[in-house]
């Protein structure tokens, strides 16, 4: 069953404050979540230093850059980056309508997993609005290929990852994650995955202006013999890596602006793939449906949902 079924649209029952650093600027950088009210969604406010705002909305056509992180907005004055693991939070509790105040160019990278916003929203709440939630179901396959990576949707009555990755490192290798996504699962087998580096790539990042707030508190890091040099060493035996991949899926298409029902596929992804995948998916009208639930249930399956105006609700617009 998809995150979340339960009927109605649900929002936090009080601000929530986080401080950190952020993994590409290294520079401080706090963000509040705060209630909002049904049908606004998910709303990333950035403050900057004049005290002046800029608003972008948390869906597909606001994606700009891909290529290290998913960040909202085109122009780098006003975007937001890294929110990745920030939307897995949200989408695994199923969280429809929030403002994310950001006084900073990104998310706290916090110790790169999504767990600590997890346990900030866990602290203060989850809220029933009374306001029927929508969702997006997939109808047909829909699949982008590039070079050897591909991803795909597919119709399934449920809310499904099945990611794969194939790195040419024998400490990483081939690795799969496959699973209906629940907040229990999210919570259990990929909220703690952390964003990963190799130490070969540390002085081309630094040289290009990205990962300077990254360190052995927030990421694992690889050594050039092919051992991860953090004490700790991994938090998933063996998988971390493929685990955090499906994280960050997560995330990014929580950008479809609505839960989806059905399954994600992919094979050596990334963020760039899961936004364009996602893209696709949502450029085709036949390709999918918006519903809502007959009747508020703790849970339901597919004869209680039905299908709604879609034009009414895009929740991938700006």
């Amino acid at each position: 069953m998809a995150i979340g079924l339960l009927g109605f649209q649900t929002t936090i029952a009080s601000p929530v404050t986080l401080s950190g650093i952020g993994v590409h600027s290294g520079v401080p950088v706090s963000i509040t979540f705060h209630p909002a009210d049904a049908e606004a969604g998910i709303v990333f406010q950035r403050v900057h230093e004049d005290g002046s705002l800029s608003e972008l909305r948390a869906v597909s056509s606001q994606v700009g850059n891909t290529d290290l992180c998913t960040v909202l907005g085109t122009n780098p004055a006003h975007s937001v980056a890294t929110i990745e693991h920030v939307m897995a939070a949200l989408y695994s509790l199923g969280i429809d309508n929030i403002l994310v105040e950001v006084h900073g160019a990104e998310m706290p990278i916090m110790d790169g997993s999504s767990r600590p916003f997890i346990e900030a929203i866990e602290q203060v709440g989850i809220v029933n609005l009374g306001v029927k939630r929508r969702y997006i179901r997939v109808l047909k396959p829909v699949r982008i290929e590039a070079g050897a990576s591909w991803s795909e949707f597919r119709p399934y009555d449920g809310t499904r990852f099945e990611v794969e990755i194939d790195f040419d490192n024998p400490l990483i290798g081939r690795q799969s994650w496959k699973g209906d996504l629940t907040a229990a699962t999210f919570k259990d087998e990929l909220s703690r995955a952390r964003t990963f580096g190799f130490m070969r790539d540390v002085e081309r990042l630094w040289a290009a202006g990205f990962a300077l707030g990254s360190s052995l508190e927030n990421s694992v890091v690889i050594s050039d013999d092919n051992t991860v040099i953090n004490v700790e060493g991994l938090r998933y035996s063996g998988d971390e890596f493929v685990r955090h991949k499906t994280l960050d899926a997560v995330g990014d298409l929580a950008l479809a602006g609505a839960q989806f029902i059905g399954c994600y596929r992919s094979y050596r992804g990334g963020h760039k793939m899961n936004a364009n995948a996602l893209k696709a998916l949502l450029s085709d009208p036949t390709a999918y449906e918006v519903v809502e639930t007959q009747i508020p249930r703790q849970r339901v399956g597919a004869r209680d949902l039905i299908a709604v105006n879609a034009p009414g609700f895009a929740p991938w617009s700006a």
